[in-house]
């Protein structure tokens, strides 16, 4: 139903239901002094005057009083209602409709009716504030319901789009007659699609607020989380009957995938077969690539989206143009590097497409637990390369090619990444004592939240592990594939030393929230794991190391220190599970949905 005719049916509702039966009647005859007192005592604004027999006569405001009081001539103990009122009083009987009472206010030019039952007596006042609260009411409900249908009709969008996007593995196990692989992948595909077509059918294409499009995003990871079960419980092999920890560990493989998590609880995935190998990479560069954000930049205003910076991590020119730009700018960087990765070893081309989409994408999950050993220098290279590429923002790419064709330019933001990097890179070399190669490729793995992996990283020194897990929190550049706070939110953090410079107290209401938001995701992204690491220190796990995964899960990086594994009790799979999509929401949707003053 539309608005127009949810409207019309409120007009058309009976004068009975809205008139307040709290009245005051008193007769012509009392006297102005003794009204006001009992006016006051029923704490009421007017009086229906009435004669003997209750017929009524006319109304007496508390403005009349006021107004004839002030009068010179005008005795009050003498002066009685009857000699002040305003007649004749103007009625509207209780069987009549809204919408005629609106005629009649606006006609008569007055904000009260007094309302009649059939034997004519009055026996209530409907007033045109009540109207209005009423019709505010209304429209808030009616918004409600726009925005929850709107918010469907997008999902089932962003259902149908996935599913579609899905075939492409499905077809490669097809093509690969990997039969168990490309039946998990094609009934996720396919109900994806029918969900999304059902969503269509029921919610209504309608602008959503920034709160309504907060929500659309992250019902979208969960939702795209769970139809990612499938295609993992179709395939792995969890050595478990029990629901509850099949439940667990096909929630955390996916929610690894989508949210670009890395995180993997096979142990060796080299057994895996190579089409599903190229899934699991390909479920990363999908969701790497934000393509919930990239949607939204479809059906919603250049205005509304710039207003959205928090929620897409920086601001972003040409919105619009963002989405075929980056999809064919990635799919171009996945090809180049998964075919350089072929040329310079002589490895399965499906394990380098999936090596390149989880550099890319900053996913980090290897297609074989010891693909690494026999790793040569070009390739360690190529691969820190695409991770690099992976962790600047959109706007760089974009850049590359639309506004000056291949001439590179670098942003405040990403010029401020890049030298962290390298002294990440030094000081976390040194004091973790590793070759060059070893170190850096570690630490920009953790800088650019990938999680690729080399070295053990249980119990390391405490230098390092503040150097590292500084380095996850931190993450790449804001839209981007990478995870962490961002830097441009540690920038906007900087701005607080405005707060405290009392030469120069002046700053923005926008900088101010933006501080605000800083700080909120920066506490939850280090309070959260502290509150986890405490309580697995509790159940037998090392406080170090559990802290470490924690901080790895919530910034979507992916290194492990030995917390996260199959022997993982199920609550906590789950959790953890739960961290990579808050981390990958970026913590920020949260913010938006619980305090919504900051959207403003």
């Amino acid at each position: 139903m539309s608005q127009e005719n949810n409207q019309t049916d409120y007009f058309n509702k009976k004068v009975s239901q809205y008139y307040r039966t709290n009245i005051l009647m008193l007769s012509e005859h009392v006297r102005v002094s003794e009204a006001c007192t009992i006016l006051k005592k029923k704490d009421l604004d007017e009086i229906i005057v009435v004669d003997e027999l209750y017929n009524p006569l006319g109304i007496v405001t508390d403005e009349d009083i006021l107004t004839k009081l002030s009068e010179s001539f005008v005795n009050p103990t003498k002066t009685t209602l009857g000699d002040i009122m305003i007649f004749p009083l103007i009625t509207i009987r209780e069987n009549q409709t809204i919408s005629e009472a609106l005629a009649i206010m606006r006609e008569k030019k007055i904000r009260k009716l007094a309302v009649l039952s059939n034997s004519e007596m009055v026996v209530g006042m409907l007033y045109l504030d009540t109207i209005a609260s009423l019709v505010k009411r209304s429209l808030i409900k009616q918004q409600k319901q726009s925005t929850f249908l709107g918010i469907i009709w997008n999902l089932g969008v962003i259902l149908q789009f996935t599913g579609v996007l899905m075939f492409i593995p499905g077809i490669v196990a097809t093509v690969l007659n990997d039969s168990v692989v490309a039946t998990g992948i094609y009934l996720m595909s396919i109900l994806l699609i029918i969900s999304g077509f059902f969503m269509n059918s029921y919610g209504q294409k309608h602008p959503l607020t920034l709160r309504g499009t907060a929500i659309l995003v992250f019902a979208s990871f969960i939702i795209l989380v769970l139809f990612g079960m499938i295609p993992q419980l179709f395939v792995i092999d969890f050595e478990s009957n029990d629901l509850l920890e099949l439940f667990a560990d096909g929630f955390f493989e996916s929610a690894a995938g989508f949210t670009t998590g890395g995180f993997s609880l096979v142990q060796n995935p080299e057994d895996l077969p190579r089409s599903f190998t190229f899934y699991r990479g390909y479920a990363q560069f999908v969701g790497g690539l934000s393509f919930i954000y990239l949607i939204v930049t479809v059906f919603y205003s250049e205005r509304q989206i710039k207003m959205m910076r928090g929620l897409i991590s920086g601001n972003v020119p040409h919105l619009k143009n963002l989405l075929a730009t980056i999809t064919i700018i990635f799919s171009i960087y996945a090809i180049s590097i998964a075919l350089l990765l072929f040329y310079l070893g002589e490895g399965e081309i499906l394990d380098d497409f999936a090596l390149a989409f989880s550099a890319l994408s900053t996913g980090g999950t290897s297609p074989d637990s010891k693909i690494f050993d026999d790793f040569t220098t070009p390739k360690y290279i190529v691969l820190m390369a695409a991770m690099i590429l992976g962790s600047l923002p959109f706007s760089v790419h974009y850049a590359f090619v639309r506004k000056k064709f291949l001439t590179i330019k670098l942003t405040k933001e990403a010029l401020v990444y890049l030298s962290l990097l390298v002294i990440f890179c030094i000081t976390f070399t040194l004091s973790m004592g590793l070759n060059w190669q070893e170190g850096i490729f570690n630490m920009i793995s953790a800088s650019t939240t990938t999680g690729f992996q080399t070295v053990n990283l249980e119990n390391i020194n405490p230098l390092a592990l503040t150097i590292i897990t500084t380095a996850m929190v931190i993450g790449g550049c804001g839209f981007s594939t990478a995870g962490g706070i961002k830097i441009f939110r540690f920038m906007h953090l900087a701005k607080i030393r405005h707060i405290f410079n009392r030469k120069n107290a002046q700053i923005s209401e926008s900088d101010k929230k933006d501080i605000i938001v800083g700080i909120i995701i920066l506490a939850v992204s280090v309070i959260v794991p502290l509150l986890i690491a405490t309580y697995m220190y509790t159940i037998g796990y090392d406080f170090q190391n559990a802290f470490f995964d924690g901080v790895s899960a919530i910034t979507t990086t992916g290194h492990g220190a030995g917390t996260v594994s199959s022997e993982l009790d199920p609550t906590m799979t789950i959790i953890f599970g739960f961290l990579m999509i808050l981390g990958r929401i970026e913590i920020i949707l949260l913010v938006y949905l619980f305090i919504p003053k900051l959207m403003n």
